[in-house]
C-alpha cells in the first residue's frame, strides 16, 4: 500500500468532497466508456446546429435520405458547426410484404440511405425491417416466447394454448426470414460504404423479447449489421437494462426517451426523460458493462433544447 503524504490526502479528500457535494454518484467517476449527446432533425440547417451545439449537444441523427452530393454539403455545415452527423433515420421498410415488387421498392430507400449517409460521416442507418398486427396476439406483460435456436422460428408466445395466435406466430416467422433474405441483399452496399446496419423493433408487434431480438440481430452474424435500441419502446415488454444486457455490443446505438408503466405494470404513457419508469443509474451501468461508447440520440420533443441536454448529462453520469 503506498501511504499517502499530507497533500496527496487532502487533495484526494476535497476531490471526494466535490463529487458528493454535486450529488453525483462515485461510481459515475469510473465509467469505462463515453456517451455523446444527439437530436433527431430533419435536412441539415446551420442555425439549428448551432442552437444544439450552443446547448451543449454532440451529433444529430438525420431523417433527411438526400443524394450524397447534398449529404457531402451537410456534413461540411456540420463539421463548420463542430456536430457529428452520426446516423440516418431510414426507419420502416416492408420487407415482410407477399409482393416482391414492393420488398424491392423498399429495398431501395435504404440503399439510399446507406449512401447518403456514407456521405454525412455517419456510421449507421437506423432500420426497421417490417410490422406486423391486426391478429390475436398477447399483450405485451403476457409474452413469454419460445423459440427455435437453429432458425429464430417461434414455437410459443404464451403460456397454455397457443393455438389461437397461430396467425401471429406463422406472421411472425415469415418476417424473420423475409426479413433476412433483405437485409442480406443490403449486406455487400453496408460493406462499400462501411455503415452499419442498425435494427430496430419499434412497437411492430415483432422480436419483443430481448432473447429473440439478441437471436435474430446476431443471427447474421456479421460486423455490419447490428441493432438500434430504444430505451423507452421496450419498457412494457422488459425493463431495458435486460435488453441492453442480452444485446450487449450487438448495439450500435441508443434512441432516448421514457415510458410511464400504470400503477399495475399494464400499459402507459411516454414521457420526456426521467419523468416515467426507466431505472437511469441501471441503464447507464447496463451500458457501461456492454462496452458501449457512442451517442445516445434523444426521439422526444417539447421541451427545450438545453433541458433536454441537461436531462441527457444527468443520465450519462449515471444519475
Amino acid at each position: 500500500m503506498t501511504t499517502l503524504n499530507r497533500r496527496e490526502f487532502l487533495s484526494a479528500s476535497a476531490a471526494a468532497g466535490l463529487a458528493l457535494a454535486a450529488g453525483g454518484p462515485l461510481f459515475a467517476q469510473q465509467m469505462k466508456t463515453k456517451l455523446y449527446k444527439a437530436m433527431i432533425v430533419g435536412k441539415i440547417n446551420e442555425d439549428e446546429l448551432k442552437k444544439l451545439k450552443d446547448a451543449g449537444f454532440d451529433g444529430v441523427e438525420t431523417s433527411a435520405i438526400v443524394p450524397p452530393a447534398e449529404a457531402e454539403k451537410g456534413r461540411a455545415i456540420a463539421e463548420k458547426v463542430g456536430i457529428k452527423i452520426h446516423s440516418v433515420l431510414r426507419g420502416w421498410a416492408e420487407f415482410n410484404s407477399k409482393d416482391p415488387a414492393k420488398v424491392e421498392s423498399t429495398l431501395k430507400p435504404t440503399e439510399d440511405a446507406l449512401r447518403a449517409a456514407q456521405a454525412y460521416g455517419a456510421t449507421a442507418v437506423l432500420l426497421v425491417p417490417c410490422r406486423i398486427g391486426g391478429m390475436p396476439m398477447p399483450e405485451a406483460w403476457d409474452f413469454k416466447i419460445e423459440f427455435d435456436e437453429k432458425t429464430g422460428h417461434i414455437t410459443k408466445v404464451a403460456d397454455g394454448d397457443n393455438t389461437k395466435y397461430k396467425a401471429y406466430i406463422d406472421a411472425h416467422n415469415y418476417s424473420t426470414d423475409s426479413s433476412t433474405v433483405a437485409v442480406k441483399k443490403l449486406i455487400p452496399i453496408a460493406e462499400q460504404t462501411k455503415v452499419v446496419i442498425a435494427l430496430e423493433n419499434v412497437w411492430n408487434n415483432l422480436w419483443v423479447k430481448p432473447a429473440i431480438f439478441q437471436h435474430f440481430v446476431a443471427s447474421f452474424n456479421h460486423p455490419m449489421v447490428k441493432a438500434y435500441f430504444d430505451i423507452g419502446n421496450h419498457v412494457k415488454y422488459a425493463p431495458p437494462q435486460e435488453w441492453i444486457k442480452a444485446l450487449g455490443l450487438l448495439t450500435v446505438k441508443y434512441h432516448i426517451k421514457d415510458f410511464k408503466l400504470k400503477p399495475d405494470g399494464h400499459g402507459g404513457d411516454f414521457v420526456h426523460p426521467r419523468d416515467g419508469s426507466v431505472e437511469w443509474p441501471a441503464v447507464r451501468q447496463a451500458i457501461d458493462a456492454a462496452g458501449y461508447s457512442g451517442f445516445l440520440t434523444i426521439e422526444d420533443g417539447g421541451l427545450p433544447l438545453k433541458e433536454f441536454s441537461d436531462r441527457l448529462d444527468l443520465i450519462v453520469a449515471g444519475k
